[in-house]
Parts: C-alpha cells; sequence; structure tokens
C-alpha cells in the first residue's frame, strides 16, 4: 500500500476590520496588520510544527499567499508557493461587497445556524456553497494525484476548508457550515 499523502489545511490570517464589515466572499482583500503582529506567536507554533518537507498550495487570493509569508517569516523555510485558483472562497456574485445587515432580505432560504446563509442557497450571479463543494473536492483530488505519497501545506479559507471537510468526511453541506474555525495556539 502506498504512503498516504497528508493534507495540512489553514485558514488565512484575519482580514482587515472594513472587510469583515461585508461580505467579501472571493474578493481580494487585506489582511490586518494588528492581528498579523498580536497573532506572531501563533505563526511560530506552526512554523514549527508543520511537516518538513511539505509542498504549499495557496488560492489565487492574496490573504492565502500573505498568511503563507507570516508562517515563514517565523521560521518555516521558505518554500515555492503553488497556487490553486479552484480552493479559493465562494463567489458570491452579486453579494460581494454587501454589508451584513443587507443580506436578510435576499436570502430565499432560511440562514444556516452557524453561516450567514443556507447551503443551497445561490447568490445572484455567484454559486451555492454545493457548487464550492464540488469544485474544492475536485481540485483536492488532484492535488492528492499530483503529490501521493507527501506532505501538502494548504492556506486556503474558512468555506473552502469546510467544502473539503464535506469531500473527505462525506457530509452534505449543512453539516459542513457547522465546523467553527478559531485561532489559538
Amino acid at each position: 500500500m502506498p504512503d498516504p499523502t497528508r493534507l495540512f489545511l489553514i485558514r488565512h490570517a484575519l482580514v482587515e476590520p472594513s472587510a469583515r464589515a461585508t461580505f467579501y466572499g472571493s474578493m481580494d482583500v487585506a489582511l490586518c496588520d494588528l492581528a498579523l503582529r498580536d497573532e506572531a506567536a501563533l505563526y511560530r507554533w506552526l512554523a514549527f510544527r508543520l511537516p518538513r518537507p511539505a509542498a504549499w498550495i495557496c488560492t489565487n487570493l492574496a490573504r492565502t499567499r500573505a498568511t503563507a509569508e507570516a508562517i515563514f517569516a517565523a521560521g518555516y523555510p521558505d518554500q515555492p508557493l503553488a497556487t490553486e485558483p479552484d480552493l479559493a472562497e465562494q463567489f458570491l456574485g452579486e453579494w460581494q461587497g454587501i454589508p451584513h445587515e443587507a443580506l436578510v432580505e435576499r436570502l430565499r432560504h432560511p440562514p444556516h445556524p452557524f453561516w450567514p446563509h443556507a447551503a443551497e442557497e445561490q447568490p445572484p450571479g455567484g454559486e451555492s456553497f454545493a457548487q464550492v463543494q464540488v469544485r474544492v473536492g475536485a481540485a483536492l483530488e488532484q492535488i492528492a494525484d499530483r503529490h501521493a505519497g507527501q506532505d501538502v501545506v494548504i492556506v486556503a479559507h474558512g468555506g473552502s476548508i469546510r467544502a473539503a471537510l464535506a469531500h473527505a468526511l462525506g457530509l452534505t453541506g449543512h453539516q459542513a457550515l457547522a465546523f467553527p474555525f478559531a485561532i489559538s495556539a
């Protein structure tokens, strides 16, 4: 039996406050400099616990690359960063950039208890979480094939990591949206 491919999924660092006031989805928003400084111990912790050697992959959004670079700056040896756009956050179409309070009147389904909208909700011009699951699942299968038997560190997004968990565990979108993400060392 061949060695397994191990995937280490890391959510990007906290984004800047003005972006957090909106649904930014797959918009390219900056990280919060203050949070990066405050969480320096977390990046040191990751830098010394993530596997070496490992292939590193981030999405096409700058916040994932900046998070990987923060881990490198904290002590993990600099690595080439491959880019995989299919691991990007959910594209929210017409909802991208709207304030949180403006979402309620746009929903067609009751919101998820732990997410602003239901997994089957598809924003106008955007994609549903179910579509994200299909996109992310296919990307993970390709990564696992390309890096068979290796360790792979992936810096992605809360939504795409939930989709990865759904794919790996055979969960529904509704179940996957219940997974919380917190930063702690």
